[in-house]
């Protein structure tokens, strides 16, 4: 019987919805549940655990107690051995540490773990490259490469591996980024080590890549945004800084790492939350306005949690406009666009064939794909 750890981070990805661009630190957290924020972890980790249900007689879940774990495991049907203790409802970066420790100590076969690349680094420093890891996707900046594509798909690369149907290991970069730069609109990442996860390209992500795109491309790209823009219609500009060249060529105030709100050329709303984008877009035409992330592919689900299944469907699918650079592409070729909502049903209904803005009045079609 092979035995998998299970470690969840139950604060990791609340402050996305709310704009806070991450959850680290005690203030951040408390801010976050202020503003009406609801934990992610648990709900993407059962996703991937019922995959694992369909060889639950074969693997022996060792986990740390309540919502670290236990919770989610018997809610997917399983039977886990807990060891360890916690203040439940205070969990910390310690805990996370402590847990990975715990596991290696049991000699798990694989260390399945939730949260986001804060998560990651704690497991990193915990363990090293002691033992094979794997990471659902639950938080908001997630640029490490040792993160599944989505919850569904960290589910199907455990189960593969512990069916010993996977047998290489390849070494994963292990990002974090300074959360509080990173609200001041700038990106400072550091690479902390390398954790080692199964080789499955097809379930997990790539390490995030910047691009350097032809400015004369980029600006074309922008120019012909701002040209087909409708009167009277709300457009939902994204992170990055692919959008953000639309934003000043309306001279309008930028939020690089949020979601601004535009409506007749001009500014509506900067840097909202969810709640603040869906209620100005309520029984309201509006439009989305997304770019890739380089080297990983995602459009939704990473870094933009703002632009939620409720947003997507209330604007609609036929109104989401992408734009990317064709460096970007090329970044994540063979590889389709990718979706991780949060929402299953939605992202299978997202996915298919979209046209891609690549330059003044040049395009072209891309496959998005769970």
């Amino acid at each position: 019987m092979k035995k998998l750890g299970l470690i969840i981070n139950p604060i990791a990805g609340m402050g996305g919805k709310v704009g806070l661009k991450g959850s680290d630190g005690i203030e951040i957290l408390k801010k976050a549940r202020e503003l009406g924020a609801t934990p992610e972890a648990p709900r993407r980790s059962i996703e991937a655990l019922k995959i694992l249900g369909e060889i639950k007689e074969n693997i022996q879940i060792i986990t740390y107690p309540r919502e670290m774990g236990e919770d989610e495991a018997r809610e997917a049907g399983f039977d886990p051995v807990v060891t360890g203790s916690i203040h439940s409802g205070e969990t910390s970066a310690n805990d996370t540490i402590q847990a990975a420790q715990a596991m290696q100590e049991q000699n798990v076969d694989l260390l399945l773990f939730a949260g986001g690349d804060g998560t990651a680094r704690n497991i990193y420093n915990a363990i090293g490259s002691s033992i094979p890891v794997l990471g659902i996707p639950a938080g908001v900046k997630i640029h490490s490469a040792v993160y599944a594509v989505n919850p569904k798909s960290a589910g199907e690369a455990a189960k593969l591996y512990l069916q010993d149907k996977v047998v290489n290991i390849r070494e994963a970069e292990v990002m974090d980024i300074d959360e509080e730069a990173f609200r001041e609109g700038r990106v400072s990442a550091t690479l902390y080590g390398y954790l080692k996860v199964p080789e499955l390209k097809k379930f997990v992500q790539s390490v995030k890549s910047g691009t350097r795109s032809e400015k004369a491309e980029v600006l074309g790209m922008a120019a012909q945004i701002v040209a087909d823009m409708e009167d009277d219609v709300f457009y939902v500009i994204g992170p990055g800084t692919t959008t953000r060249s639309i934003m000043e060529q309306l001279v309008l105030p930028n939020t690089l790492l949020g979601v601004d709100i535009v409506r007749n050329k001009q500014l509506v709303a900067n840097d909202v939350t969810e709640e603040i984008l869906y209620k100005t877009i309520k029984n309201h035409k509006a439009k989305i306005v997304v770019t890739v992330i380089g080297g990983q592919g995602h459009i939704f689900g990473r870094g933009n949690q703002q632009i939620s299944p409720r947003v997507i469907r209330e604007v609609g699918k036929q109104n989401i406009i992408m734009v990317a650079s064709k460096d970007k592409l090329v970044s994540i070729q063979p590889m389709p666009l990718l979706v991780d909502t949060g929402d299953p049903e939605l992202d299978q209904e997202l996915s298919g064939y979209i046209r891609v803005v690549t330059g003044w009045q040049d395009s072209v079609i891309y496959k998005v794909s769970t």
